[in-house]
């Protein structure tokens, strides 16, 4: 049975015609069928009814990740309501700010107990308009590394374009089992999650509140002979620590995709032995443009680091704009603007496009695009290639330098796990680099090594003032990515005397 032309929604009510009683979901050792998960949908949508919204009127979602989540956001997508679904682990200042810019007038939660947050009255609404309303199913938000997050409705048809094409792309269907590590309000779900849903697979969620124990993880995919995974870098450490614990691998597996953040070295060459019979994917994109690049690893050939996000999918135009704004033909260095069938058409509150949702930069056709602010370099292949941010650009002492730049190469150390690096004000040169790496157990890194290894690599403006060394993960943000805003106070987190310099 095929789905590829009935969306998300269609394709999820397909499977709870034909398919009732195969499993949708497995949580914590639970089966939840495709008409369970229907049933408790159809409870859910029975409250949001209650509410007594008016027609368009979107309603805030405030849900760690559950099956009566799950069931929360199929029903407000069965009622065509338009929801505001950010993270639950924003503060809750920021979360009354978003629900209010949103127009969201109610506040609900899977279980029906109180949200805790109540839309900030100070905040002026800037709510879809009602052709809009009409249209939109998730609204997500950015990360907000730098101010408030953004707020991102993507449009019911982008959503079905790319469910159409993933569960295809990755032989998701009936018998298929799926992974799903990102928290709900994160836009890989609409592949592990959403997509399988529309295609029939079963879906194996992982339980927020065990999602650092690798051991936990390493079960789950044994037990439930998982097939496709897709997660960010930091749950392949974490596997993959546990694997080599155990001397374990997983055969079963037979579609990898990482995404959302740089992969450490370490771990990126091992995946191959973990996942011996598996395609080993790296997939590039953001909540605003949904996925839009994609990387098939060469096993066979040992792909040396660092990865490339690779060539576009399907319908996705991408183009690359030199220092000087012209576009570069054939291999070359430059930002990178994309337009894809499955991104949102812009941000909620308009007034921060700042030029991020575009016409085509040099008004060659009338699609719309979107700058993503990453640079990147074309081999002779057409691959593309990280190299930065154009907002990771800072002077320090009168020189040029990428911050993230300064991150690959402390990554290239093979003691590093994790590392971040944030420019902070300096009253003397203005600004500097602050730098901060989880160091694997036991190796013995020193700031004295971890200098000497960024000098080889790095022009001497570029290395690092100060460096943290710790044995704990770094600080995340809401979204899982290194807290780069975090990394001037890891002082107070170092593990021993003289450790930090």
């Amino acid at each position: 049975m095929t789905t590829d032309g009935l969306g998300l929604v269609g394709g999820f009510l397909s499977q709870v015609r034909e398919r009732p009683d195969a499993t949708a979901l497995l949580w914590n050792g639970e089966e939840i069928s495709y008409r369970e998960l229907y049933e408790e949908a159809g409870r859910q949508r029975d409250r949001l009814a209650r509410l007594g919204l008016a027609p368009g009127e979107p309603v805030g979602v405030l849900a760690t990740k559950s099956p009566i989540a799950i069931a929360l956001v199929l029903a407000c997508l069965l009622a065509r309501r338009p929801f505001l679904l950010p993270s639950p682990a924003l503060a809750p200042a920021l979360l009354a700010d978003l629900f209010a810019q949103a127009g969201c007038h109610r506040v609900i939660t899977p279980e029906a107990t109180d949200p805790g947050v109540v839309p900030n009255p100070e905040v002026t609404p800037q709510p879809l308009a009602p052709r809009e309303a009409a249209e939109v199913s998730f609204m997500l938000t950015t990360s907000g590394s730098t101010s408030l997050p953004k707020i991102v409705p993507l449009g019911r048809e982008a959503v079905n374009r790319f469910v159409a094409w993933a569960g295809p792309a990755f032989s998701i269907g009936p018998g298929s089992t799926v992974l799903n590590y990102a928290p709900l309000n994160f836009d890989l779900c609409l592949l592990d999650v959403w997509t399988t849903l529309a295609h029939g697979g079963r879906v194996v969620l992982v339980d927020p509140g065990l999602a650092a124990r690798g051991g936990h993880l390493l079960d789950l995919l044994e037990r439930h002979d998982v097939q496709v995974v897709q997660a960010v870098p930091m749950f392949y450490g974490l596997l993959l620590d546990a694997a080599q614990r155990r001397g374990a691998t997983l055969p079963g597996v037979e579609h990898v995709m990482f995404s959302g953040d740089v992969i450490p070295d370490r771990t990126f060459a091992a995946l191959p032995e973990l996942f011996p019979k598996a395609r080993i994917h790296n997939i590039y994109g953001c909540t605003e443009t949904n996925d839009s690049f994609i990387h098939e690893v060469d096993t066979a050939a040992a792909d040396a680091p660092p990865v490339p996000i690779g060539v576009p999918l399907p319908g996705v135009e991408a183009l690359i704009l030199d220092e000087h704004g012209e576009a570069v033909q054939g291999p070359g260095s430059g930002e990178l603007y994309v337009s894809t069938p499955f991104q949102a058409a812009g941000y909620l509150d308009r007034t921060r496009h700042a030029d991020k949702f575009t016409g085509h930069p040099l008004g060659l056709d009338d699609r719309r695009w979107f700058r993503t602010g990453d640079l990147v370099r074309r081999d002779a292949a057409g691959r593309l290639h990280l190299t930065g941010r154009s907002d990771h650009q800072v002077k320090v002492r009168g020189v040029a330098v990428n911050t993230a730049e300064v991150e690959r190469v402390l990554l290239d150390h093979p003691a590093v796990l994790e590392a971040g690096v944030a420019a902070v004000p300096d009253p003397i040169e203005g600004r500097r680099l602050v730098a901060a790496v989880q160091s694997a157990p036991g190796s013995g890194l020193t700031t004295l090594t971890l200098r000497q290894h960024c000098a080889r690599s790095l022009p001497r403006a570029a290395v690092p003032a100060k460096l943290h060394i710790v044995a704990e993960p770094l600080p995340k943000t809401a979204t899982g990515k290194v807290d780069r805003k975090a990394l001037d106070r890891l002082h107070e987190l170092s593990t021993a005397k003289g450790r930090t310099s």
